[in-house]
């Protein structure tokens, strides 16, 4: 049986359609984060495929020991080493190289110029202040904070909307008293208390997660609040507790997906302000630990190095088009949830 939408969904669907804007920014932001998945195959200081002794090797993707290819050392191969690509040729190898040569923490010994270096047909955005790859370091950067921002945005959209919902439908003493707590963790002074916790813990990308996950799903309490408080004295809501029904089944079937309409809305803004606290704290230096591909570090070589703007520019241009299409995106998705337009 072929599938099909709803009237509902094919309208929703027309309507973020029209906004093109927004349709095409879902395209384009998702091709990039498809893309990025693939970073290591773009982007890696080993070969997608090599060749020797009539052999095939597949270096980007399993580890081989410089003693596989007639070297003397046990640890695995270095394989833009003269020394290792002499004993490839020697066996009668080759190798098949990533479009960037470079991986996001691989540091080019054998560039000819001072660093950070200039753009160049080697490096096409030049190189950081200690020589690593900026274009492979943007591609790991965007691929990390894309999928952390996506992981705190799912976490704390589902305390978000499980707080407002039980706030929102029960009233009284619970919405008062919940309410009250919200106001008071949401007024936290949330960046300063991250720094501090970052400096003491010296947090992982998990630990910084449930770090930032901690103060973060207060964002969408007010909105699924007010849409619960709206709903929850409807006639159909107070003909489903006549019949009996349990306040689980009522909150999950009858009043949540009225709610998560306006939640789905604020989803792409929610993303968006989780990868900006997450390059902030690593601008600062409380974020990520040293050496991982983060956008927010790169700005801050490029704040250190003003005589070499091309760090701060790639940085800033890859932010800025990534929270542009994010924001497009969230334009169309609130049209397409509007009541107000009809097909």
């Amino acid at each position: 049986m072929a599938f099909q939408l709803s009237p509902l969904t094919h309208r929703r669907w027309h309507n973020f359609k029209a906004n093109r804007r927004g349709y095409w920014s879902l395209w384009i932001i998702g091709s990039l984060i498809f893309l990025s998945l693939f970073a290591e195959i773009i982007a890696n200081d080993a070969p997608l495929l090599l060749r020797y002794e009539g052999e095939f090797y597949y270096p980007a993707f399993v580890v081989y020991p410089e003693s596989t290819f007639g070297g003397t050392f046990g640890t695995e191969a270095e394989y833009r080493e003269p020394e290792v690509q002499r004993l490839l040729t020697d066996g009668g190898g080759w190798m098949v190289w990533p479009i960037i040569p470079f991986r996001y923490d691989t540091i080019d010994l054998y560039t000819q110029t001072a660093v950070p270096s200039s753009p160049s047909a080697q490096h096409w955005l030049g190189t950081d202040d200690i020589g690593r790859d900026v274009a492979a370091r943007l591609i790991y950067g965007f691929r990390l904070s894309i999928l952390f921002g996506i992981a705190l945005t799912l976490m704390s959209s589902v305390v978000g909307v499980l707080v407002g919902a039980v706030q929102g439908y029960f009233g009284g003493l619970v919405d008062l008293l919940g309410q009250r707590v919200v106001e008071i963790w949401s007024g936290l002074p949330v960046l300063f208390l991250l720094i501090i916790v970052s400096s003491l813990l010296q947090p992982g990308p998990g630990t910084l997660l449930l770090l930032l996950f901690a103060f973060s799903w207060t964002a969408l309490v007010p909105v699924v609040r007010a849409e619960f408080l709206r709903t929850r004295n409807f006639d159909y809501i107070r003909a489903a507790r006549a019949l009996g029904q349990s306040h689980h089944l009522i909150i999950a079937r009858h009043v949540l997906p009225n709610a998560m309409v306006a939640t789905l809305t604020y989803l792409p803004f929610v993303l968006n302000g989780s990868i900006i606290t997450l390059t902030t704290l690593d601008f600062l230096g409380f974020g990520l630990p040293l050496g991982s591909p983060s956008l927010g570090e790169l700005l801050s070589q490029g704040k250190a190095n003003i005589q070499s703007p091309w760090l701060g520019l790639s940085a800033f241009g890859t932010l800025s088009v990534m929270l542009t299409l994010l924001i497009f995106v969230g334009e169309g998705v609130r049209d397409a949830f509007d009541p107000r337009r009809a097909e």
